[in-house]
């Protein structure tokens, strides 16, 4: 049986063009660190042992895709320096992370557990992704999502 999607072309597919930006390997460990709190330059590239020019690059293009901003401080003695904060846009990519935690951690953590966990700041239980649609359903099965052309899906010509 021929797939429907097979139909419809993906040519403006918003999976594609989000992982332009977010597909690269160090890209979410970078987000992963300024999500926890760490914003500056030397403190990630410590933290996270990702080579020099590959952070400075991954971070120019956070910031040019407007996932980051850059913020000057300065300590005092020490030139002007820049750290790195989230925008909106960025801010918005906090389920996705949560999403692949979620799954690292069911298919690729260590016996003893994770090394990193969210929880809620009120009640403090784990928070995970769920799907739900725009009724308020929630999809208890995967299989239950039903991928379709979108509103700027074209269709393919044979």
């Amino acid at each position: 049986m021929r797939p429907a999607a097979l139909d419809w072309s993906v040519e403006n597919c918003t999976i594609s063009r989000a992982m332009e930006i977010l597909g690269e390997r160090w890209t979410l460990v970078v987000l992963r660190e300024v999500f926890s709190g760490v914003r500056r330059f030397d403190d990630m590239r410590v933290r996270t042992g990702v080579p020099r020019q590959v952070l400075t690059n991954r971070l120019a293009t956070l910031v040019e895709q407007g996932v980051l901003r850059r913020e000057p401080y300065r300590e005092p003695g020490s030139r002007l320096r820049h750290e790195y904060r989230l925008t909106e846009k960025g801010l918005d990519l906090w389920p996705v992370l949560v999403a692949v935690l979620g799954w690292g951690d069911r298919y690729l953590a260590d016996p003893e557990g994770s090394a990193l966990s969210v929880g809620h700041r009120d009640c403090g239980a784990q928070v995970r992704v769920e799907l739900r649609c725009a009724d308020g359903h929630e999809v208890g099965q995967h299989r239950d999502v039903v991928p379709r052309p979108g509103p700027g899906a074209r269709r393919r010509t044979p």
